[in-house]
């Protein structure tokens, strides 16, 4: 999934930062991605840990994770997949109000796949509702509607506007594919909450954060990935069918950095990483300043080649790089 601030090409720099102050055995080791996005990082580290604790107040976010992290043992999948592939699409919320010839002429689907989509999350509630599915397999099949629904969107990459015309992807006939999660033998937790809250209630060894990092809202960017794992009855606003969303305080620039000093301040970890870029709202020296007071403090950097949701702004090479700041708190 292409996905604003994905971590997938830093894995391996936040990976051996991590290592390098930890040490390489974290077998032992709670891991908690507070602000996981599409939850590339808990991932990484998932078979490496003893736990890992994700949480982001998206709920397509949550699904995914609770696929991705929570589900760690082997699921009997393949028919469902099977049946579901094979499915008559049907005309409901996603066909009428975000495809192509649908009553609302939002044309973020082509019309088949609207209808597809449709008919695969109405047979995947019911299945849960009349318990011929367990939870983990719930979230297993709609982690995958979302990763194939996203693959055929009609989008340049963000929910926030679609296209006038079908690009080539979006006229393919989606094909619902397996969201395969890592197998192991530990038992992890996912949460769908605020960050400032929930870090009240949680304790491990490593923290890793990744909040928003300018005024760019996930809840607006994402909006349909939400709709879809809610299937919820509500009325969609405007051209682009937004729904409410609950707006972060980490992309208010009056409002992240007091959220921030409140967030290391209650967290009851040893290590913490912060992942954040030299465009964010957040200056570097305030960040140091404020994981100084509470630790020992330290800094990794790498340079990398941002993913941008507005490609055709500037196609210059070097405008598009970006420095990568992983700030590291060893906490006292």
């Amino acid at each position: 999934m292409n996905y604003i601030g994905s971590k997938y090409k830093l894995s391996d720099f936040i990976s051996n930062t991590v290592t390098n102050v930890v040490g390489n055995d974290l077998s032992e080791k709670i891991f908690c991605d507070l602000f996981a996005g599409t939850g590339i990082v808990g991932r990484n580290f998932k078979t490496k840990v003893k736990k890992i604790i994700s949480n982001d107040l998206e709920y397509y976010s949550y699904v995914l994770n609770r696929n991705y992290i929570e589900n760690h043992e082997p699921l009997d999948y393949f028919s469902f997949i099977e049946e579901l592939n094979s499915l008559k699409g049907i005309e409901g919320f996603i066909f009428e109000e975000y495809s192509e010839n649908g009553k609302s002429e939002r044309q973020y689907f082509s019309e088949n796949n609207g209808k597809k989509i449709d008919a695969i999350r109405q047979k995947i509630q019911n299945w849960k509702k009349d318990n011929y599915i367990n939870e983990d397999l719930y979230f297993f099949l709609l982690a995958s509607l979302l990763e194939s629904a996203d693959k055929v969107a009609n989008t340049a990459s963000v929910y926030g506007a679609f296209l006038k015309h079908l690009k080539k992807t979006a006229q393919k006939e989606m094909i619902l594919e397996p969201a395969f999660f890592s197998i192991n033998d530990n038992s992890h937790s996912v949460f769908n909450e605020d960050s400032n809250q929930l870090i009240k209630s949680i304790s491990g060894d490593i923290l890793y954060l990744d909040p928003p990092y300018n005024a760019r809202e996930y809840g607006a960017n994402y909006h349909l990935l939400n709709t879809i794992a809610k299937y919820d009855d509500f009325m969609p606003k405007g051209k682009t069918g937004l729904r409410e969303y609950k707006r972060s305080l980490y992309c208010k620039r009056g409002e992240v950095v007091n959220s921030f000093e409140e967030l290391i301040k209650n967290a009851n970890f040893k290590y913490i990483f912060l992942s954040y870029n030299n465009e964010g709202l957040m200056a570097s020296e305030t960040i140091k300043n404020i994981l100084s007071k509470y630790g020992r403090y330290d800094l990794a950097t790498t340079d990398y080649q941002r993913f941008r949701a507005d490609k055709k702004e500037n196609r210059n090479h070097k405008a598009n790089s970006t420095v990568e700041f992983l700030h590291i708190l060893e906490k006292f």
